[in-house]
């Protein structure tokens, strides 16, 4: 337990701005970087703060436009402030008013990837301000799709995904982290659609074509979201279920069954859940993430449903942001590890709980690689945790660093000073930072007041400033390990050195994660014959678990493996989740033969894919 000097010492640590930083000089870059500032942000929450928002919105779907007004109810920092600044992207503005009262204001013109600044006189009474306004029918947050596009073809569906600065595409307001709102919304939609959202949901909710919801708790602008579609619901548990497409529910609520078994393991580890339900909402295909982690109602790919839970990591990756990260939030993009390595960490903790060492042990190895690869590949800028991100869209820094760095620092502090001391700081660290932003210093400060103090021979300032805010992975960092992947390495040397035939290899009892350490560490060069040989005995190219068919198909690529090249091609055009689809455009387009066959999957693919995977994957495929 920390004790109540530690607390005080807590509260005139987080005051105190640089703590842990490394030492400024005029051949520092970071020497001019405003701790705390967030710039990509137009707003300004230090002189006046939004803290509700009421959206009243219409879902038109043959414009592929939201339309409607948003209320802003703020609080005046500075009590001298006449405007009030929140953010747009690519929005019209129809007018702004207070009551009866119209309000002046300033649509700035757009700068870039951040959008345009909106400014608003306030009025003189301080009442809330109504922004009536329309979205763009290309709004980067914003996904409408067709009935063939979805899993029953016979409605439209549309989704959003605000993370990380996109909320601002379909909502005027201050979308910045560290500006946490309550939100209530009433959502117009065609009758035969349901409505959800990142709040309360009622799935026995009357499909009148209008809902009504409520998020009591307050959270950053990046956890507003929004699902129309033709949606259903099956329960899981007391407080678990799922919604999706008629065709996807079974299969979801079976794959994803062990979800209340997480949320029951993770609250007696880390302390009570504070968002009252946890559903998932199986989105399309098209979504560009693995999951994203809005409150009460995750929202999910598709892809993870294998139909043997091998890939369910990822629940247990997004309900464990319920704590590291929408309970507690990065105040700043450039402290987006808070949020990710603090999840990912949490995340094999929860796995090992509910289903084993074993497992525990197989992922992690198999994170450490994807980090080691990461490391290998990108600028050493970008291998910092408390990364510098000025000028750059945030988007295009997101890799393994903040999740499996991140959650390899909490493991060696774990190692350090012992896994239920570990436990019981997060349990303390989740309970003082509820629903509250944070910055990288303020965590370096709550570190020195807690841990640092409490075991000063075992953590120093030194090895912490490394982990933080140097490139790589520190020498004698915590190194994972899996007697599992022992015989899968002896049945892959055997194999390429002719001693084995592959059918021969007894992969019977294999799991998922050995099949991707089995492939993942195969060389990068094969013959035709070795691929010919592989796909027969196991037939790869037709596996169904879309991790194995990633892995397998980036091989494909790399030997231009043609018997794979039709799976290749229907894997890229009917995928949008990044982590899968990226690698293998990227791989394409280093041959002409390579960039030729992307350019005409990108082609297909591209009407269905969601503008994040466009963004992240047309310069591939540039001509």
């Amino acid at each position: 337990m920390i004790n109540i000097r530690n607390i005080l010492v807590l509260f005139l640590l987080t005051a105190l701005v640089g703590c842990g930083k490394p030492p400024t000089s005029d051949a520092n870059p970071l020497a001019s970087m405003q701790v705390g500032k967030d710039y990509h942000s137009f707003s300004n929450p230090d002189s006046v703060k939004v803290n509700h928002i009421d959206l009243d919105l219409t879902v038109d779907f043959e414009k592929s436009v939201i339309s409607g007004s948003a209320t802003l109810s703020y609080k005046k920092i500075d009590q001298h402030a006449t405007q009030l600044l929140v953010d747009t992207r690519a929005l019209t503005i129809n007018k702004i008013t207070a009551g009866d009262q119209k309000l002046a204001f300033i649509l700035h013109p757009e700068e870039g990837f951040l959008g345009s600044a909106l400014e608003i006189t306030l009025p003189a009474d301080n009442a809330p301000v109504t922004i009536y306004y329309s979205t763009s029918p290309q709004a980067s947050g914003v996904q409408w799709l067709t009935p063939a596009q979805t899993a029953g073809g016979e409605h439209p569906f549309l989704f959003t995904q605000a993370q990380a600065i996109h909320a601002r595409s379909f909502i005027p307001l201050q979308d910045s982290p560290q500006v946490r709102v309550t939100y209530t919304a009433t959502i117009r939609t065609p009758k035969e659609l349901r409505a959800v959202m990142s709040a309360s949901n009622d799935p026995q909710a009357e499909r009148d074509g209008v809902y009504n919801f409520n998020m009591p708790q307050p959270i950053p602008s990046y956890l507003i979201a929004l699902a129309v579609g033709d949606l259903h619901f099956k329960s899981m548990g007391e407080r678990t279920g799922v919604y999706a497409e008629p065709a996807l529910l079974d299969a979801a609520a079976a794959e994803f069954e062990d979800t209340e078994s997480m949320l029951i393991a993770t609250e007696e580890r880390y302390g009570p859940y504070s968002w009252d339900r946890y559903d998932l909402l199986i989105l399309p295909p098209s979504f560009p993430f693995g999951g994203m982690e809005n409150p009460r109602l995750s929202f999910i790919t598709p892809t993870v449903i294998a139909g043997d839970k091998s890939l369910v990591s990822l629940i247990a990756h997004e309900l464990a942001h319920s704590w590291s990260g929408n309970t507690i939030t990065n105040a700043t993009w450039r402290d987006l590890w808070l949020n990710e390595g603090f999840t990912t960490y949490l995340t094999y903790r929860i796995m090992e709980i509910v289903y084993g060492t074993d497992r525990y042990n197989q992922e992690a190895v198999l994170g450490y690689q994807d980090l080691e690869e990461d490391v290998a590949d990108l600028d050493a800028n970008d291998q910092i945790l408390a990364i510098d991100l000025r000028g750059r869209d945030p988007d295009d820094v997101f890799s393994n660093i903040p999740y499996e760095k991140g959650a390899l620092f909490l493991r060696e502090i774990e190692q350090k000073i012992g896994r239920d001391n570990f436990d019981a700081f997060l349990m303390q660290y989740f309970k003082d930072f509820a629903f509250q932003s944070i910055t990288t210093d303020q965590f370096i400060a709550y570190l020195q007041s807690t841990l640092l103090m409490q075991y000063p021979d075992e953590l120093n300032m030194q090895r912490i400033n490394h982990w933080i805010f140097e490139a790589g992975i520190p020498q004698n960092a915590p190194m994972p390990s899996s007697n599992a992947f022992e015989i899968v390495d002896t049945a892959r040397n055997n194999w390429l050195s002719g001693e084995l035939k592959a059918k021969q290899i007894n992969t019977a009892n294999w799991t998922v994660h050995q099949w991707l350490y089995f492939l993942n560490n195969m060389p990068a060069t094969l013959s035709q014959a070795q691929l010919t040989e592989l796909d027969g005995a196991f037939a790869l190219t037709a596996s169904h678990n879309n991790e194995i068919a990633h892995s397998w198909l980036k091989m494909a690529v790399v030997n231009w493996y043609e018997p794979a090249l039709p799976r290749l091609h229907e894997y890229l055009v009917t995928i949008g989740r990044n982590k899968l689809v990226k690698p293998l455009y990227e791989a394409l387009s280093k041959t002409p033969k390579g960039k030729t066959f992307a350019q005409k999957a990108f082609a297909q693919a591209k009407p269905g894919y969601h503008p994040l995977t466009v963004k992240a994957n047309e310069g591939f495929v540039e001509k």
